[in-house]
């Protein structure tokens, strides 16, 4: 009995030290994994390779390990190792977005340019609400002078993914080159709220002041919008889409920016335009850009918020002479705005429809 005893402790004395031991394993892995990532992240990929295949020795299975590996050979340059390793992985259930990502970089690197289009579509099948994957198919497509393909991928990534901030400025870029103002003012003001302190933020302010101007420029691209409202309410056309109702409410407010454009004659702009917005076209189309303009208005926020918007390229020291004179007003908004971020709605996507994501 004594025996036995000793037999079934010493049984579980074992087991508990096999337990023990496999834990420590795979937290010793873990912890591999993070030094690594930390070691990406200060840009020395040589300890980080190191590292991972260290971790990979205890966890060769370990999906997320490979790709970190194989990203980090991408990084160092190392192509024919970072899609040897990224390759196999594609086909995986366990393959997320990154990968992909990742994949597409590497295949681009080595001028693969067929196969990166395929992977995208590949991708994009797997996960047709990818922002980050849409942006990328589409910046590929704009190299290879795809345009319309490349562009159809940038609004069908604002369309399934409205928060990401990438195919807004990437589009953005694109309808500047097309001398299409409308466009840039709606995406370029989604896009400063989406992300508010990088240098695209400042590029973007600034196309979108200009925008303003090259809209008011041409009066030609503000008075059929108008004709056609008023053919609407006099049922003359059983319809009107978005971007008829927004130029035409926007060609009201000419009048408004005759002396010059610039924050203060904007914000009276922008008032009016709201104003009138919602007077009629408000309920056919909602959208939350606008919404936040309102909301920001009834609160008495919207001066700072305009200021905000445009006065750093405007002009510098006049924004720095108002945000000076009315700090409490502008830490509220600022404040505000922090708690209560521009968040875009689903099914809320308005475009003039000419591209097509080419698959």
């Amino acid at each position: 009995m004594n025996m036995r005893a000793s037999l079934l402790k010493m049984g579980l004395f074992t087991a508990i030290l096999i337990s023990s031991v496999i834990s420590v394993s795979a937290q010793d892995a873990r912890e591999l994994y993070n030094t690594a990532t930390g070691f990406i992240r200060d840009g020395d990929y040589s300890n980080a390779i190191l590292v991972l295949n260290q971790a990979l020795q205890q966890e060769p299975d370990n999906i997320e390990y490979k790709k970190q590996l194989g990203f980090a050979y991408y990084l160092q340059g190392d192509m024919n190792k970072a899609k040897n390793i990224i390759e196999p992985l594609l086909n995986k259930k366990e393959a997320d977005e990154q990968t992909f990502q990742i994949a597409g970089n590497i295949y681009q690197s080595r001028q693969e340019w067929k196969t990166a289009q395929k992977l995208y579509e590949k991708a994009l099948r797997k996960f047709p609400e990818s922002g980050e994957l849409y942006n990328d198919n589409g910046q590929l497509l704009m190299f290879l002078k795809v345009f319309e393909g490349g562009m159809g991928s940038y609004l069908k990534g604002i369309e399934n993914a409205p928060n990401f901030p990438g195919n807004y400025y990437n589009a953005i870029k694109a309808y500047v080159y097309m001398n299409n103002p409308v466009w840039v003012i709606i995406y370029g003001e989604v896009f400063v709220n989406l992300e508010s302190y990088t240098a695209r933020t400042a590029e973007v302010r600034n196309l979108l002041l200009d925008a303003y101007k090259s809209l008011y420029n041409d009066p030609s691209l503000l008075t059929k919008a108008i004709e056609d409202e008023n053919d609407l309410k006099n049922r003359k056309k059983p319809t009107a889409d978005f971007l008829s109702s927004y130029k035409a409410s926007m060609g009201k407010q000419a009048s408004v920016v005759m002396s010059g454009i610039d924050p203060e004659t904007l914000i009276m702009l922008r008032t009016r335009f709201l104003l009138d917005w919602y007077t009629f076209a408000g309920v056919k189309f909602p959208y939350a850009l606008f919404d936040f303009q309102r909301s920001l208005l009834k609160q008495g926020m919207f001066e700072a918020y305009n200021q905000w918007m445009f006065g750093p390229v405007a002009n510098q020291p006049a924004y720095r002479a108002w945000t000076t004179m009315h700090k409490k007003e502008y830490d509220t908004f600022l404040q505000y705005q922090r708690n209560h971020p521009l968040k875009l709605r689903p099914d809320e996507y308005y475009n003039d429809n000419k591209f097509s994501l080419v698959r």
